[in-house]
């Protein structure tokens, strides 16, 4: 219930991504606001607490883990304008983090991705939380796919190219 939820809250439609419809609400006045917004993109719309922490994300190729990348927006927030304006967001590629967190959330998003059955190929969000605690944010089963989106990014510091990440999804999809 609703009620249990301690503020501030993220509220976000089931159905989009890049940060649509997403409201951090710090304060019950501004609740029903933000669920009008979310529900303008569909009948589903999640109320979760918000985590303080860092944001970092896992892209997974094959059954194989990329290096963790970690996302700083310079608003503190990165919603769709952070996603998509050059210079409003920096990337630590690969993430500054102990070695064991790293490994820790490189294993939880293979866990996930095979958990939802993905295949190929998915990115999973983490919030780091200010104690080191890693949470599953969510799961992108069609991650993006241009020179500028996370999973290329974390592909590069493996040593692959964008030419062959495209490649490596074909050819395993090609199998199937």
């Amino acid at each position: 219930p609703l009620e249990e939820l301690s503020y501030p809250l993220v509220v976000k439609p089931a159905a989009e991504g890049s940060t649509i419809g997403v409201s951090i609400v710090d304060k019950e006045e501004v609740l029903e606001a933000a669920l009008r917004k979310a529900y303008k993109y569909g009948d589903t719309v999640l109320v979760e607490e918000y985590i303080e922490g860092r944001e970092i994300t896992v892209g997974i190729l094959g059954d194989e883990p990329l290096p963790v990348i970690e996302i700083i927006p310079e608003t503190g927030f990165y919603d769709y304008r952070a996603k998509y304006t050059p210079g409003l967001t920096r990337y630590e590629v690969p993430a500054k983090l102990p070695r064991d967190i790293a490994l820790m959330v490189q294993d939880m998003a293979l866990l996930a991705h095979r958990a939802l059955g993905c295949k190929d190929v998915s990115r999973v969000d983490f919030r780091l939380s200010e104690d080191g605690t890693p949470y599953v944010l969510e799961v992108n089963t069609i991650p993006g796919m241009t020179e500028t989106s996370l999973l290329p990014k974390a592909a590069a510091a493996a040593g692959i190219s964008f030419e062959e990440l495209v490649l490596r999804i074909l050819e395993s999809a090609l199998k199937k």
